[in-house]
């Protein structure tokens, strides 16, 4: 819905972002931004990548319009090209108004939050209750939220009331801190607004790939001395490898090569460079490995999903909250789209589609221990075993 404005003639200054050794993830100190407007006159995204070794997916701040101005949601880092994007939306629309944090433990939402309260001086500030750092715990002051014009969600009332609504998932005590997320249901949009709770995934690439498919091109070969050709079919071959090891880190059909096998693919001419790694290419992919793929994207429409990650390491004995909250968001009667902060946005989501949700998610197995699942399973059973994670959250 909307066209796209990727970014064309923006120079590399504008999209610099020094603090990124704080959260030192791909594309590491070069953010990207991709804008697009999700619901005409009502929600705006804005896109940068974010990832491991190239194994980079989406994730978006949305704007909404609320009376008199702008609501930032799920922040982001502040790149003169993300603050410039913004700033045309206010000459349109009125100042920001608010910024929401809605997550109690997602870095990549929580460390832009204070430059970003800066690059917006006058904008009430709004988070999750609950806000939680590791290894050492620090008041919100300290990780640089300015503390007085710092608002709790829920415990100190909720901003923009007349046009929105509030639902939380959780909290869930996850051992070193807790799971909770405030989602917003936007009223003039129909839009349900989340962080991690649902994403719908795509067979087809982001847009945001587009400015640089490199990611896509690297995990699109079977072994390290292949280029880095560019197609349709390999961005998408990549693509569908990138969404596998997002959802599962190692999914079933990855096997690690040998040592000398990995060398006796690098260096070879055409790949010494650091943007091919050098040839280094630790992966090798099985037969079946598509089929997984497909299982989690969706070729008409995206699919819409809990995150494997998110089911199986922070909710596997936490359906029930699951389904009370699927419950919660179906009361709203005019609820039509749903934009998550990950992949795809916006994707239907009416009364049909969240009762078809919660019905397959309580006839399937929840949280499994096999086939993909097995890694995910492994890390989350050494947790209970440690008494790192409680058995009942």
């Amino acid at each position: 819905m909307g066209g796209l404005v990727a970014g064309a003639g923006v120079i590399p200054a504008d999209q610099s972002w020094p603090w990124w050794p704080l959260l030192p993830l791909y594309p590491y100190g070069r953010r990207r931004t991709v804008f697009s407007e999700l619901i005409p006159g009502q929600l705006w995204s804005l896109e940068q990548l974010q990832g491991v070794y190239y194994v980079a997916v989406p994730v978006r701040l949305t704007v909404a319009k609320v009376p008199g101005g702008l609501m930032l949601v799920n922040p982001l880092p502040p790149t003169r090209e993300l603050r410039q994007e913004i700033a045309a939306l206010e000459q349109q629309h009125g100042p920001v108004r608010s910024i929401v944090l809605p997550t109690a433990s997602g870095l990549e939402h929580k460390l832009p939050l204070p430059p970003l309260a800066r690059a917006f001086p006058n904008a009430d500030l709004w988070v999750c209750p609950g806000q939680w750092s590791f290894p050492i715990p620090l008041p919100s002051s300290w990780l640089g939220i300015p503390s007085h014009r710092t608002r709790v969600l829920l415990d100190d009332g909720v901003p923009h009331g007349d046009v929105c609504e509030w639902i939380s998932l959780g909290p869930l005590d996850l051992g070193l801190g807790r799971f909770q997320e405030v989602s917003c249901f936007h009223r003039p949009s129909g839009a349900l607004l989340v962080t991690d709770a649902l994403v719908g995934i795509s067979a087809e690439p982001p847009a945001l790939f587009d400015l640089d498919p490199t990611p896509l091109l690297f995990h699109a070969r079977e072994c390290g001395d292949e280029p880095l050709a560019d197609s349709p079919e390999a961005r998408c071959r990549g693509w569908a490898r990138l969404v596998l090891f997002a959802s599962y880190l190692r999914p079933e059909p990855l096997e690690v090569p040998a040592v000398p096998e990995l060398l006796r693919h690098a260096f070879r001419p055409g790949l010494r460079s650091l943007r091919a790694h050098f040839g280094l290419y630790p992966f090798r992919w099985k037969p079946g490995w598509q089929e997984s793929a497909d299982g989690l994207m969706g070729s008409a429409a995206p699919k819409l999903q809990v995150a494997p990650v998110l089911e199986r390491l922070v909710l596997p004995r936490a359906l029930t909250s699951l389904i009370t909250w699927l419950g919660d968001v179906s009361r709203f009667s005019d609820l039509r789209w749903l934009v998550p902060a990950h992949y795809c946005a916006p994707l239907n989501f009416g009364s049909e589609e969240v009762l078809a949700l919660r019905n397959e998610l309580t006839k399937r197995t929840w949280a499994p221990d096999d086939h993909n699942w097995a890694f995910l399973s492994s890390i989350d059973q050494r947790l209970l075993k440690l008494g790192v994670v409680p058995k009942n959250p």
